[in-house]
């Protein structure tokens, strides 16, 4: 099976990062992670952090970097993680996509429950390095 590509965007306002739970509608609900989401076939990478981020929560980002690269746990994504820039704005969650979203420092999305063991990596090992 073909590895898709998708992108991980860390939403940065001042010292936080914004959380989203995983609603309903997805695969694999309840989990705390960044928003994510597949890159399209016409479309650059950082295309599909402004793009996701809008549909997910309604927030206009500026991509910056792209900081690192993992797989999803059942390989079917290689993920390509940036950080991304949102100093204005309200967040508005997709319902379906969305359950929950929280502003949070890094330590305090480590503390929360779910989270994937990749998403675990990267603020444990790849962040504090940025």
């Amino acid at each position: 099976m073909e590895q898709r590509d998708a992108i991980v965007a860390v939403v940065v306002r001042g010292e936080r990062l914004l959380a989203i739970r995983r609603g309903p509608a997805v695969a694999r609900p309840g989990y705390w992670q960044p928003v994510s989401g597949k890159v399209e076939p016409d479309e650059t990478q950082e295309q599909a952090v402004v793009r996701e981020v809008h549909e997910e929560v309604g927030l206009v980002v500026v991509p910056e970097a792209k900081v690192w690269e993992s797989e999803t746990d059942d390989h079917r994504f290689r993920l390509h993680w940036w950080t991304a820039r949102a100093d204005t704005g309200e967040v508005l969650p997709d319902p379906g996509e969305v359950a929950e979203t929280r502003w949070v420092t890094p330590p305090e999305f480590l503390a929360l429950d779910p989270v994937f063991d990749g998403d675990r990596a990267f603020f444990e090992r790849i962040l504090p390095r940025l």
